[in-house]
Order: C-alpha cells, then sequence, then structure tokens
C-alpha cells in the first residue's frame, strides 16, 4: 500500500518537520500486520513528497485479525496492495504528532493551510469515482479519482473496483491526515479488526472541525463504524451536539445512490478532467439557523435578547460578538450545558465590554422567573420539542404570559421534512419528546398568539421543498 504527500511551500522540506520523519533518511515502523516506511523520493526546497509505504505480511495480518472471515477469506483479498483500514492504523501509529497538529519545531507552520496534494495508486471505493468526490470534495479538496481497469490488455472486461486517487489543496496538514484517516476505511467498506466501542471515540477525534458539517457525515460514520447500530447512535448524537444541530443529526446521504446527470454536458465519472474544480462547501442546516435568528431579530429592532434553552451557546457566541445587541442572555435547565457555554464564550476571561453584555444562569422554563423580564426578544431555538406535551402549557405561560418579551422566536423540525433523511426512523434526536407537522405547528402558534396578546408569521429555515417543507420551521411571535 503506497500513500504520498507533497507540498510546494518553500522550504518544502519543512514537511519533514511537520510529520517529524527527516527527509534525509528511510525509517521504518513494525505493525502487526506488516511494516510501514517512511522515505522521501522528493525533497527540495521547491517541492517535497513524503511517501508511506506499507508492506502488509499475510501471516500476521491473519493472526492479527480479529474478525470473523470466511475460511480462504485471509489468504485471497487485495488487503496486500489495496489502501484500507490497515493503511489508516499505520497513519494514525507513524504520523500520530502530525495528525494532532502539534510540532516542536514548526508549530506556526503546523498551524497554517498550506499546498498539499495526497495520491493513493490503489484505493477501493465502493461507490466508484463519484463516491470520492462526494466525501472529498465538500472538505475543499480538488478531486481526480481514475479507475483503475480490470487488465489494461483487456479494456473490454471494463474497470475494476479500485480506483487512483489524488486531492489538491490548501489544508492544515493535521485536517488532511485525520480526513484521509477516517476516509479510508469508509470509501473501502471494510475495516480489519473488530470494531470496538473506542471506534467512536477515534472517530470523533478524528472528525473534529469538519465531520460534524460534512453533507455525508451519517453514511461516513455508519461505514467508518461498519453499521454497528448502537456506536452509530451514539457517535450522531455527539456529533450533533458538537455542531448544536440535534435534529440534523441524520442526514440523506446517496452515496452509494447511481449519479443523475442533470447536465448532458457534464462529464462522466471517469472523465480525467472531472472534479477538477473543488465544490463549495455547503452551509450546514445549524448555521442557516441562526442567521436566520439574527437576521430576524435585526428586522425586528431587538437589542436585548436572551436565549431561553441555550445549550451549548452557539447563538450566544453570536450574538455577543456583534456589537449592536446591546444585552444578552442565555438560561437553560442543564448545568452541564452552561458549562459548555461557558467554555465556549471563554466567560472568565471575556473583555470588560463584552463581559457587561452578558448574563448567563440555569433557569427552567416551567417555573415564572424575574431574569426572563425585561428583554426586547426571547429566543427558544430548538427547544420545544425537548419538552413534555403536558409541560408545555408551563412553558408557554412563562414567556408569552410572565416575561412577555415584544418579541418571541421559536423554531422547530419540520416532522414532513424527515422523509428525506435517509434511514431514519422515529425522531431525528432520542431527546425529542415530539416533531410536528407544519400544520400542526401552525395551530399551536395560533392557539398560543391569540391567547397571549400575539401575532405571528412563518419563516422557513433551510431549503425549502415543494413537497415537504423546510427541515426547520420558525415562528415570530410579536406584540
Amino acid at each position: 500500500m503506497l500513500l504520498t504527500i507533497t507540498t510546494t511551500v518553500r522550504p518544502a522540506t519543512d514537511l519533514g518537520y511537520l510529520l517529524v520523519k527527516h527527509p534525509d533518511r528511510v525509517q521504518t515502523f513494525a505493525q502487526s500486520f506488516g511494516t510501514a516506511h517512511v522515505f522521501y523520493p522528493d525533497a527540495s526546497p521547491g517541492r517535497c513528497t513524503a511517501a508511506l509505504l506499507l508492506d502488509v505480511d499475510p501471516i500476521k495480518l491473519a493472526k492479527a485479525r480479529k474478525t470473523p472471515d470466511l475460511s480462504l477469506g485471509q489468504y485471497v483479498n487485495d488487503r496486500p496492495y489495496a489502501a484500507s483500514s490497515l493503511l489508516a492504523s499505520a497513519m494514525a501509529s507513524v504520523f500520530r504528532t502530525a495528525m494532532r497538529g502539534a510540532s516542536r519545531d514548526r508549530a506556526e507552520l503546523a498551524a497554517t493551510p498550506i499546498p498539499l496534494e495526497i495520491t493513493l495508486p490503489a484505493l477501493p471505493c465502493r461507490g466508484g469515482p463519484e463516491a470520492a468526490r462526494r466525501l472529498f470534495e465538500p472538505l475543499g479538496w480538488r478531486v481526480t479519482a481514475r479507475p483503475v481497469p480490470l487488465d489494461p490488455e483487456f479494456p473490454q472486461w471494463g474497470d475494476s473496483r479500485y480506483v487512483t486517487l489524488t486531492i489538491e489543496g490548501e489544508l492544515k496538514l493535521s485536517d488532511a491526515l485525520n480526513q484521509v484517516y477516517v476516509l479510508l476505511p469508509v470509501l473501502d467498506d471494510s475495516k480489519h479488526y473488530w470494531i470496538a466501542p473506542d471506534e467512536v471515540d477515534k472517530l470523533i477525534r478524528a472528525g473534529e472541525g469538519w465531520l460534524a458539517a460534512h453533507p455525508e457525515r451519517g453514511r461516513i460514520t455508519r461505514r467508518y463504524l461498519a453499521n454497528r447500530r448502537g456506536l452509530v447512535r451514539t457517535a450522531l448524537a455527539r456529533l450533533a451536539e458538537a455542531d448544536d444541530r440535534p435534529d440534523d443529526a441524520l442526514d440523506r446521504d446517496p452515496i452509494d445512490e447511481e449519479p443523475v446527470a442533470s447536465d448532458p454536458t457534464a462529464a462522466e465519472p471517469g472523465d480525467a478532467e472531472a472534479g477538477t474544480e473543488a465544490a463549495a462547501p455547503p452551509v450546514p442546516l445549524a448555521e442557516r439557523r441562526i442567521q436566520t435568528v439574527l437576521d430576524v431579530l435585526r428586522a425586528e429592532e431587538a437589542r436585548r435578547v436572551i436565549d431561553l434553552g441555550c445549550g451549548s451557546g452557539r447563538l450566544l457566541s453570536r450574538l455577543l460578538q456583534d456589537p449592536y445587541f446591546r444585552f444578552v442572555a442565555g438560561a437553560d435547565v442543564s448545568p452541564r450545558a452552561m458549562m459548555i457555554a461557558q467554555r465556549r464564550l471563554r466567560a472568565d476571561r471575556l473583555p470588560q465590554a463584552q463581559e457587561e453584555r452578558l448574563s448567563l444562569f440555569t433557569a427552567a422554563l416551567t417555573y415564572a422567573d424575574d431574569r426572563f423580564h425585561g428583554y426586547d426578544a426571547a429566543v427558544l431555538m430548538e427547544v420545544i420539542e425537548h419538552v413534555d406535551v403536558p409541560r408545555l402549557p408551563a412553558v408557554e405561560r412563562v414567556v408569552f404570559g410572565d416575561a412577555r418579551p415584544r418579541v418571541v422566536v421559536v423554531t422547530t423540525p419540520n416532522a414532513e421534512h424527515n422523509v428525506r433523511y435517509e434511514g431514519l426512523t422515529g425522531f431525528r434526536h432520542p431527546d425529542h419528546r415530539f416533531e410536528w407537522t407544519r400544520a400542526e405547528f401552525h395551530a399551536w402558534a395560533g392557539r398560543v398568539a391569540g391567547a397571549y396578546g400575539y401575532q405571528v408569521r412563518y419563516v422557513p429555515v433551510g431549503d425549502d421543498d415543494t413537497e415537504v417543507g423546510p427541515p426547520t420551521q420558525m415562528g415570530v411571535f410579536t406584540r
């Protein structure tokens, strides 16, 4: 198995400092299933290439393998030459420091995006070149994926399930290595070892900063964890918490579907020029929701805002960064959520001007609280669906009857949109007590508005599907 990493940052030989592997030496590392070699076929100030060559020992692999296998599977397989979870394991062992983003001698360079080109000559790729593009392009890579023919001498036999993959872009080396580490076994859709619960920790750690926002994160998570349902649900819940998006934790991930060409002039998947331009990363639903809330608050000229059920404080962070909002407060019933919000906001290290504009406290929305008073607007963003239905009237009385801000903004999942999430059964998040259709949400909002002297209008959040509506529905109450 072979993986090469090339950079043209000057001096390019600083790649050796980032990988903690000297360009003038060949280094060898024993693995439980073979031997990994690191060497530099090209090392000049203008261009430097590091290669990781994994020599798999079939006997050691058979002894180390913990997963059930066919009787001949350990002898008749592609592992000795095709990039797979074996190569990912070798990367984690050999490039451990680089994957952490640490560098004793080039710390600033380790934290800086640099031009990179990564090549895998033989990559098992379930779904073909299109699958590789779907996984790498949203991360900012320019992708070239060429199918490997079964036999160049007999083109009529067609292509194998392998591709030669080259990805190019400007990323931090640590981000690039972690992305390849996760996506290698995802594209192969196979792992050489037993999937234990600690695999969730490995996935979350390697996916930090990119996986939660990836449009294919559901499929990536399922494949990485070999479809172990309990582990998958745990990982998706942790990703949702990390990105403050519980309703969007399960996506529709059509990576195994046949590509549909809407443009008859579009390049075929095997075209050498296909995928050379990186697609713009999609805007996550969580970000679109926050931006819509901020737009509504500005349009309503709400300068003092309280975030009720603030969770980890993502909206609070954005409110605090914007000097338009003179005072912001966050309240949540969970002490743990408040601790996370405090860390996110760095509440103990805020400049005095920001510290004076912020208030954080623990409180339940089912009980009247004087600290809820005096705000232009209250926001309940993805909150009401976490409240038991019999307790909703208490929340209504507290927010609309007692606190009575001039504006109340409520967002909640649109249950009709759930059919767009492949493999989703039940609610989008295990803590949801209910999820409403648009008609159900409108009925509730209309009743509450009439009972407490408000008017309400409805705003779609996310792409407004012509059949099932947007993924998130918003009610803006004004009095």
